[in-house]
């Protein structure tokens, strides 16, 4: 295990097992706890923290559930509570838990999605891989097969959206991606179900994606993020928060394109 520079002090019993969390962040805030590092025994942690070994035992399997530790039977080296990095599936669970509980309005999701993939977008154009513009294609290719059911087109527009994320080599900014995407999912397809003429709203969604597309496989940074960005805001303003706004299915006729400072309170998230 790491050397400590940080003590193991025991904690006040109230919300125990919290505080045995918070005690186990400050070591691993401090550099004291790194990836592969085991953490003291059960009944070692009972005996610095001066709590119960049923505390200790919540507060490790939280740690697991966060995928921030990774218990390991027998007694060699490698065995017992050991400190992993988060994967991606951690990460992105837990962003998209938060997102839903918190009760986001529907625009601040909107707006940090378009600041992001904006972001993203920009990143593949300078330096995707020829491998990775084919991870991007794909989907597109499939999306352009007009029997796909709604809930794979979505599907699809997620991967593809995903893959630009990626594809820009930041780990974070697509983990984000994913997770908001996932997070927002059951909005779009309630909105995509009250659509009743859908062919051409798959058309327009298949124009910004290829174009999209193209920007980043001719390296043309600012194009690709100002269609990305583009494509998220009109879409969610144009279409989703019209559809949204609708008891049944279909798109109402309307007499002015995009959306004004007076419209109804947004719908929260999702």
């Amino acid at each position: 295990m790491a050397e400590s520079s940080a003590a193991w002090e025991p904690v006040p019993r109230s919300r125990t097992f919290e505080l045995v969390l918070a005690r186990i962040e400050e070591q691993i805030l401090a550099g004291n706890l790194r990836v592969g590092d085991r953490l003291p025994p059960e009944r070692e942690l009972v005996e610095l923290l001066g709590v119960s070994r049923a505390a200790v035992r919540e507060a490790l399997r939280v740690l697991e559930a966060q995928g921030v530790l990774r218990s390991r039977v027998g007694t060699g080296p490698g065995s017992g509570s050991v400190i992993t990095a988060m994967p991606s599936n951690g990460l992105t669970q837990l962003l998209r838990l938060h997102l839903a509980l918190a009760n986001f309005p529907l625009q601040d999701v909107v707006e940090a999605r378009a600041t992001l993939e904006r972001a993203s977008a920009r990143l593949a154009a300078g330096h995707a891989s020829d491998e990775e513009l084919t991870r991007i294609r794909e989907p597109l290719v499939r999306m352009d097969d007009k029997a796909l059911a709604r809930e794979q087109f979505n599907d699809y527009d997620t991967a593809f959206h995903v893959a630009i994320a990626e594809a820009g080599g930041n780990r974070l900014m697509a983990d984000m991606t994913v997770a908001v995407r996932n997070a927002v999912r059951g909005t779009l397809l309630t909105a995509f179900h009250k659509i009743g003429d859908w062919e051409p709203i798959a058309a327009r969604l298949r124009a910004d994606h290829h174009a999209i597309y193209e920007a980043i496989a001719a390296g043309d940074v600012e194009r690709a993020g100002d269609l990305v960005e583009r494509h998220v805001r009109g879409f969610h303003n144009d279409v989703v928060r019209k559809a949204l706004d609708m008891p049944e299915a279909g798109v109402p006729e309307t007499t002015g394109g995009g959306t004004t400072g007076t419209e109804p309170a947004q719908p929260s998230m999702p």
